[in-house]
């Protein structure tokens, strides 16, 4: 059994994502144990009790300095014993402590094709306003594993999506959720699962 810790910022449509793909029976030996936000009142927590996942929120403010948030929130993942830990729409830059105790063990949903429109800054819908602006016609998603830089760990999956004429932001961050994000997201967790990738000079390998 894979057990996941799911972190999350805002609605939660990976989370759903995974939960749709899970409830298809199409992964296998996966549980989500806990759902985890960085922000009280996320309809993302409303989702994961709808399911019938613990839902728990840790807020910095709550807590006197960094450090004792940065512990606090390593220690409520701990306390689940998790296998693999998602940050599904997480806009919470994981404490260095969390990614040391979790090599290779964090994986994350970027909503570019990473290297291009990563990186400090790149979060949201502000990615999509950047490829816009940037006149690119094709953009994406990309998963990968969390190291301690800001996306820079071994990629998981990519997938390209259109960038269309008369796009919004909206629209486009819409879209590439819709035919990427969704699929990718759960798509690395059952590759996890099933011990199907390896990583070999920081470049992730599928094994047939």
């Amino acid at each position: 059994m894979l057990k996941l810790a799911v972190l999350v910022s805002g609605s939660g449509t990976n989370l759903q994502a995974l939960i749709d793909q899970m409830k298809l029976g199409k992964l296998p030996g996966v549980s989500i144990e806990v759902v985890i936000s960085n922000k009280r009142d996320v309809y993302a927590l409303e989702r994961a009790m709808n399911h019938g996942i613990k839902a728990e929120a840790i807020v910095r403010k709550d807590f006197e300095d960094k450090a004792s948030f940065d512990e606090a929130l390593l220690k409520l993942i701990n306390y689940y014993q998790v296998d693999l830990v998602v940050l599904a729409g997480c806009l919470l830059i994981l404490p260095d402590t969390v990614v040391r105790s979790y090599p290779n063990r964090i994986i994350n949903i970027h909503p570019s094709l990473i290297p291009s429109f990563c990186g400090d800054g790149y979060y949201g819908l502000k990615v999509h306003e950047a490829v816009l602006a940037r006149g690119v016609k094709v953009t994406g998603a990309t998963v990968h594993f969390v190291d301690e830089g800001t996306d820079t760990g071994p990629i998981i999956l990519q997938k390209s999506v259109a960038v269309e004429e008369g796009d919004t932001p909206e629209i486009l961050q819409r879209r590439v959720m819709e035919q990427a994000e969704w699929e990718l997201l759960p798509e690395a967790v059952r590759l996890i699962a099933e011990h199907k990738i390896i990583i070999e000079d920081n470049i992730v390998k599928q094994l047939k």
